[in-house]
């Protein structure tokens, strides 16, 4: 497997680290830790010109004071520091840890870094400064969910113990699912199946005496079989897992998708939630679906959106 782990040195990007640490990797996996080098045109601030009534009190200092080189203080690569201390703590005797420096904004740079070393899986943290930000994606890593080629872990925690698997019979949750039966970091997981069936209440019909009570009775049939639908697709997911070596429980909700998800692994304390990137209908692969990206960005567990090979 072919990683690339992003991080900046916060502390979002030291949880995103310890949790590639820990988990289990195929033996020949390869790790390219990447840091980006935001160059700024004057890395120095500019020199306060003299006012007017300054000229004299200046000359006076020059006269008093013998003028000297003053050497510019030493340049500390604070950047490579920090990309060699993670490389260091991500070795082992079974993987290959290599780092890269890349220039620019993030976002972009990282998904470029992905594309061109064809990565298999781009690890990135979430940033956070307090209770409201803490649930939403920081920018870099909203990009890196949208536009990265490959699978996206978005690591809120330091562990991977309970995973939550959102599954609605669509091929990239199929895809998913097989993320979870073929990749060794889930071997020792829990998992747990959730399916959503969408349910919403019709807008109230006036004019046509009757139509309204039709449409309530549509409404009724239609959601008993939506959540006949996701109690089916749940149950069969879970039992595909269980049969492929990975036991799963499952569960069915009502209402709106990415909410019941995130819901869903909160009351399981779940350390991950696993998803596609689209849904049964959806936007080109290389972007989120609304699903994926609202359960990315406000769910208070990991998240792994995973994408297969691009065409």
């Amino acid at each position: 497997m072919r990683i690339l782990f992003a991080t900046d040195g916060s502390v979002a990007a030291d949880r995103a680290r310890d949790l590639l640490q820990r988990i289990d990797l195929p033996a020949d996996s390869y790790i390219r830790v990447a840091g980006v080098r935001r160059h700024s045109p004057n890395p120095f601030p500019a020199s306060r010109s003299l006012a007017p009534g300054d000229a004299s009190t200046f000359a006076g200092s020059v006269a008093r004071v013998t003028a000297t080189a003053v050497a510019p203080p030493p340049i500390v690569d604070h950047l490579g520091i920090m990309l060699d201390t993670t490389v260091a703590t991500l070795e082992a005797a079974e993987r290959r840890v290599e780092r890269v420096v890349l220039d620019g904004h993030p976002g972009p740079a990282i998904v470029d870094e992905a594309r061109d070393m064809t990565a298999d899986l781009v690890i990135v943290g979430s940033r956070g400064h307090g209770t409201i930000e803490s649930m939403l994606l920081g920018s870099v890593s909203r990009h890196v969910a949208s536009h990265a080629p490959c699978s996206v872990l978005v690591a809120r925690s330091q562990h991977l113990r309970s995973v939550l698997l959102a599954s609605d019979g669509s091929e990239d949750a199929r895809r998913a699912e097989r993320a979870i039966v073929t990749w060794p970091m889930f071997a020792h997981a829990t998992v747990r199946v959730v399916s959503v069936a969408q349910t919403g209440v019709p807008m109230a019909i006036g004019g046509v005496p009757g139509l309204y009570d039709q449409v309530i009775e549509q409404y009724e049939e239609d959601v008993d079989k939506a959540r006949l639908d996701a109690s089916s697709e749940a149950e069969a997911a879970a039992q595909r897992l269980t049969d492929a070596g990975r036991p799963a429980t499952w569960d069915e909700r009502d209402g709106d998708p990415a909410g019941e998800i995130v819901r869903a692994a909160a009351a399981a304390s779940s350390d991950l939630i696993v998803t596609g990137t689209q849904g049964r209908t959806g936007l080109p692969r290389l972007l989120l679906g609304s699903v994926a990206a609202n359960v990315a960005g406000h769910a208070t567990a990991s998240v792994l959106i995973v994408r297969g090979p691009q065409g």
